[in-house]
């Protein structure tokens, strides 16, 4: 069986990672692709400005949360070298979600886990303090990433401490410690480590886009309410 199968089999015993849960009433689709012509505006590297659009948009639509974002072909990671280190190609598909929510909001652990790993990636446009879950699901192991959350979500978390479904266990960052974007979290589902600890990509080449999305496959099955 398919991983989005097995995830989908048990999507009623999943815990929301906010409260209120996310739904279609109380959430906004926002765009961050080349097609949004509202970004040509923006100053990518001013975070203020950045901030001030993101929260116009989502107060404009009078909902609670922001969202969107897998897989998208996105204009903003122009505001960091971080994501064009490759002098051919940038780094432009986004392999999670964001969900962008208020700084300080509590997460919580959509299932049993126990933590692989944690660390804070500082560089500008990087995740900032992250956290990645290891869960088991019918004897397959798979991970969930947790970016641009507050440096107090760092604190007394250990690798293999035990994280129980419906647990709050960090909390959304603000900038500029998160990475310095506004405040969102960004929500990644990953199959195989390939071996790294504390980070994961969360931007690929468009050329990588087929193999990352295998490893990396839509988090939207933990978002039901926005699907149902």
């Amino acid at each position: 069986m398919h991983f989005i199968d097995h995830i989908n089999a048990i999507s009623d015993a999943l815990h929301p990672l906010f409260e209120p849960e996310l739904n279609q009433g109380n959430t906004f689709m926002l765009d961050f692709s080349g097609s949004n012509k509202d970004l040509q505006t923006i100053d990518f590297g001013n975070t203020s400005q950045l901030d001030k659009y993101i929260s116009a948009q989502i107060r404009k639509s009078g909902k609670q949360y922001g969202y969107g974002g897998y897989l998208e072909n996105r204009e903003v990671y122009r505001r960091s070298a971080l994501f064009s280190k490759n002098q051919d190609e940038a780094r432009s598909i986004h392999l999670g979600v964001d969900i962008w929510a208020p700084a300080g909001q509590e997460v919580f652990s959509p299932l049993d886990a126990k933590i692989h790993s944690l660390q804070n990636n500082a560089q500008f446009g990087d995740y900032g303090p992250t956290i990645i879950l290891e869960h088991k699901l019918e004897g397959k192991t798979f991970f969930t990433l947790y970016g641009h959350l507050s440096l107090e979500s760092l604190m007394g978390l250990h690798p293999g401490d035990r994280i129980g479904p419906g647990t709050p266990f960090c909390q959304v960052g603000n900038f500029p410690v998160n990475g310095d974007w506004p405040a969102h979290l960004h929500f990644q589902v990953i199959l195989d480590m390939m071996g790294k600890w504390g980070d994961f990509p969360g931007v690929c080449l468009a050329s990588e886009k087929e193999d990352y999305s295998r490893i990396c496959p839509d988090p939207i099955v933990f978002f039901r309410q926005l699907i149902a």
